[in-house]
């Protein structure tokens, strides 16, 4: 049995923390920021934890894990 990739974006843009959940950036903050309020985008700063429903789709991308 060959050996499965990982797909190129899921390196890019997924973490996994040391307890399996999946970390990733908030959407919505590269450009335009003049149009959105000062609350949302302080309330998006850094990294959020994926939902439950998105993992299974992560972890079939990244089927040997994330450094």
């Amino acid at each position: 049995m060959p050996k499965l990739k990982t797909k190129s974006g899921v390196k890019k843009r997924f973490k996994f923390t040391a307890t399996g959940k999946v970390k990733h950036g908030v959407a919505g903050k590269r450009h335009r920021l003049i149009s959105h309020s000062g609350k949302y985008i302080r309330t998006n700063r850094g990294t959020s934890v994926l939902s439950d429903a998105d993992v299974g789709h992560v972890r079939l991308w990244a089927p040997y894990g994330l450094k």
